[in-house]
């Protein structure tokens, strides 16, 4: 069986560290790139005992270790990251990144509360310098959104909640995605795909598609008529069975990485046909 061995390293003198990117397709390319290289941790054939590993470069700046340095080292992040509370999902690990790499905000289900919204200003704001681009990130199996789906189909379910508002603030959140998933469901493969054995679980991934999805649409909304240097925001799934980030593309069904949201309702519009004919949500509803 191989082992997986992955290393933060700092103060190697023949690996530099990669300089912050300039742009925002740069940061978007950097942590697609860097996403893959996880990915890849154990493809190939391999032997019993073999190690693959991965060593990532830090800046000895960003953990106070440069000699003579005495202040705190500043913030200096590419990118904001929205992602889900969820511990499966370690952002800078599944990015390849290090420390003050990322600026990372999580919230169960990555919803945009105020909370999450004041989170990402304040990095608008305060880390223009070195920001780039802003995540949405959600993931296969997402928790929140599937006790959304799940009090969808069943809203007696939903009473126990009444008086928990923290929780029920949450699913609240999740409820139109929801909706709005299960009528492109319907519209896509009849109203019959309701009894489906596994539409639960394909209403679920829809859901968390179009969360993220609608969430940097919601971010970049946001941004316009800011002073943020280029920064736009993109987003994606990560899928905890193969460690790779996915977005519904129309023409393709390869894991591309991070994608930029829709920008209008005719685009809302591709964006859903791209994701319910995706071979992801076929091979759900393929498989009894």
């Amino acid at each position: 069986m191989r082992s997986v061995e992955i290393a933060y390293r700092y103060g190697a003198p023949d690996a530099p560290v990669p300089p912050r990117p300039k742009d925002a397709e740069a940061a978007r390319q950097r942590l697609d790139a860097g996403n893959r290289s996880f990915a890849s941790l154990l493809e190939g054939s391999a032997e019993d005992g073999e190690t693959a590993r991965r060593v990532i470069q830090v800046d000895p700046y960003d953990l106070g270790l440069d000699p003579g340095q005495h202040p705190a080292p500043h913030q200096r992040p590419f990118a904001a990251v929205l992602g889900c509370s969820d511990a499966r999902v370690p952002i800078e690990l599944i990015f390849n990144e290090g420390p003050n790499d990322l600026f990372v905000v999580r919230v169960a289900g990555n919803g945009l509360g105020n909370d999450v919204i004041g989170s990402l200003r304040y990095a608008i704001d305060h880390l223009g310098d070195s920001l780039r681009l802003i995540v949405v990130l959600g993931h296969s199996g997402c928790g929140a959104l599937s006790a959304a789906v799940d009090a969808f189909l069943d809203p007696v379910g939903y009473l126990p909640l009444a008086a928990d508002h923290a929780l029920r603030n949450i699913l609240d959140r999740h409820f139109i995605v929801v909706q709005v998933s299960a009528r492109k469901l319907a519209r896509s493969f009849g109203s019959d795909v309701a009894r489906h054995p596994r539409y639960r679980e394909t209403l679920i991934e829809m859901a968390i598609a179009t969360n993220a999805a609608l969430a940097a649409f919601t971010v970049q909304q946001e941004l316009r008529g800011l002073d943020a240097n280029g920064l736009r925001a993109v987003y994606g799934v990560y899928l905890l069975e193969s460690r790779e980030v996915w977005a519904p593309r129309g023409g393709t069904d390869r894991p591309a990485g991070l994608a930029n949201p829709p920008s209008d309702t005719a685009d809302f519009v591709k964006f859903g046909d791209a994701l319910a004919s995706s071979m992801r949500i076929a091979s759900i509803l393929a498989a009894i």
